[in-house]
């Protein structure tokens, strides 16, 4: 694929730099936003002996790092062990889980401070690898010129031969009468300082469901408001119904097909009344979160142009990069904007929006634009096959087609899907009847007549830890006689997921360079 630039320099409208090709520029890279993805390209490009700045508006790490997976998922191990203590360890003998209590101020004192010292470590690793962080906010002036305005109100520009645009998202709050004064965002739930007697959490993404999780398990009663009919109806059917059955189950009060939130008001007590569009009211609400979809942080990116925050359409003239109707930055497949020198990647793109996907991707763009390697010429990353956990209760490991993406894709019969259902060991001598044990649902989607594996989708505990490798064996392109060719550790749960089926029934072809099957022998290292 060329790149983007390539195919619209020749249109008259595209912006052209009036800077000669000869110009001395300040940095050699100038990097919008400290998250993920902008720090790995920035470190990595320092790596190959460039000049390069980061500047970021906030703290160091992005998104993920002070208000997303990293928090998150300290949140998420808080309410494992609160699900442990209430609900599993009676189950195993032991006694005095009614005296336990959670001290919430000490979770969110010392989480924080494990947040703050990620920020540091950051710092320190820009130190080390070269690379000058400055905060403050950033605005085009032009296509190779920023200004940055500090905290103290001075304004100081910067150029660079080329930019790359990685500012990341944040949450959007739909329009409705109340919902801006009385609710919070995913953002807020990490401001909190106490634990909420009664939570409404309002979307139908992976967000809501974490979120909605975490407080049931650790004690608050918790309403989930999903616009249609259950939450995650992008994810795998069998997958997004186990958890929706499971989250019914954990006590999680879900109103469905409200076509989301109307209005928010307030209480004599100050409590929120929550009227939803279908007519439901929820009273008595602590907290409103808000976890309805996010948008990229693009709106700050141009110095003097006539357009505000939340706009329908996107007007970057002053570097001339183009955007959606939606505001993502528009690139090809080598984070190539419109505009040659200029490049974004990460959520402000808006494809595959996670954090390792970013930080890959700036890696990739670093190595081909700096490294002078012949491999590196193409080298970009690639958005296929790319697994993801949703940390909700139970957890969420998948990767690649779902079911019906498969089916549309490859048509019905050419399509074969192994499932498994099943109650993980852990609960093996719980003392209730085997229909109520939380259960672990699997399942493989293969496709083509040498059953090459689609989709691996997995609902129940370990499903985050076991799907990393799973996803290397998809990234390899295994098929179903590469899964069952790998003998199964006993007693596991990801065991299910190589001996699913007839096992060793599938047909003999391997997605490997060199064949596992029938007792093959191992591949060899080349040696030098």
């Amino acid at each position: 694929q060329q790149p983007l630039y390539n195919k619209v320099t020749t249109n008259l409208d595209i912006y052209r730099s009036r800077r000669e090709t000869s110009m001395t520029y300040d940095y050699d890279l100038i990097v919008i936003g400290g998250g993920s993805g902008g720090i790995a390209c920035a470190k990595r490009s320092a790596s190959y002996s460039k000049k390069v700045l980061c500047i970021e508006r906030s703290r160091l790490g992005g998104t993920c790092v002070n208000v997303g997976c990293v928090p998150k998922k300290v949140m998420w191990s808080a309410a494992s062990i609160a699900d442990v203590v209430n609900h599993d360890m009676k189950h195993y003998g032991f006694s005095g889980g009614e005296g336990v209590k959670l001290d919430f101020g000490l979770l969110k004192k010392r989480r924080d401070a494990y947040v703050k010292r990620l920020n540091e470590i950051y710092e320190n690793g820009f130190k080390s690898a070269g690379v000058t962080g400055i905060f403050g906010a950033c605005a085009f002036v032009d296509a190779h010129t920023v200004e940055v305005t500090g905290s103290d109100g001075s304004k100081t520009r910067y150029t660079g031969d080329k930019i790359l645009i990685a500012t990341g998202g944040r949450p959007h709050l739909p329009p409705g009468e109340g919902i801006e004064d009385h609710c919070i965002s995913s953002d807020g739930f990490f401001e909190m300082e106490t634990l909420p007697e009664v939570a409404v959490v309002v979307g139908a993404g992976y967000i809501a469901v974490e979120l909605a999780g975490v407080m049931n398990s650790l004690g608050t009663e918790v309403h989930l408001v999903v616009r249609k009919g259950k939450a995650l109806r992008e994810f795998d059917p069998m997958i997004s119904d186990g958890l929706d059955a499971e989250m019914v189950k954990a006590g999680i009060h879900i109103h469905r097909n409200t076509n989301g939130v109307a209005k928010v008001a307030l209480d004599g007590s100050g409590k929120k009344i929550v009227t939803l569009h279908s007519g439901d009211v929820i009273y008595g609400a602590d907290i409103v979160l808000m976890a309805a979809g996010r948008v990229p942080n693009t709106e700050d990116l141009c110095v003097d142009c006539e357009w505000a925050p939340n706009t329908e359409e996107l007007h970057l003239e002053c570097c001339g990069v183009k955007a959606t109707s939606r505001k993502y930055i528009i690139v090809d497949s080598y984070q190539n904007t419109n505009v040659e020198n200029i490049y974004a990647l990460g959520d402000v793109c808006g494809t595959v929006e996670l954090t390792p996907m970013a930080i890959a991707a700036g890696r990739r763009l670093a190595d081909r634009l700096f490294s002078g390697k012949v491999e590196h010429q193409e080298a970009k990353v690639s958005y296929e096959m790319v697994p993801t956990v949703v940390f909700s209760h139970p957890t969420i490991g998948t990767c690649g087609m779902t079911e019906p993406q498969a089916i549309a894709k490859y048509g019905q019969n050419n399509v074969k899907v192994y499932t498994s259902k099943f109650a993980n060991l852990f609960y093996g001598i719980f003392d209730m009847e085997p229909d109520q044990k939380p259960k672990t649902l699997m399942k493989v989607i293969c496709a083509g007549l040498d059953e090459k594996v689609v989709g691996i989708h997995v609902l129940g505990m370990g499903a985050d830890e076991m799907m990393q490798g799973f996803g290397v064996a998809m990234k390899m392109g295994c098929t179903k006689a590469d899964l069952d060719s790998c003998v199964a550790i006993h007693p596991t749960a990801a065991e299910e997921l190589v001996t699913m089926g007839v096992w060793g029934t599938s047909p003999s072809e391997s997605g490997a360079k060199v064949s596992p099957l029938n007792g093959a022998a191992p591949a060899e290292p080349r040696l030098s």
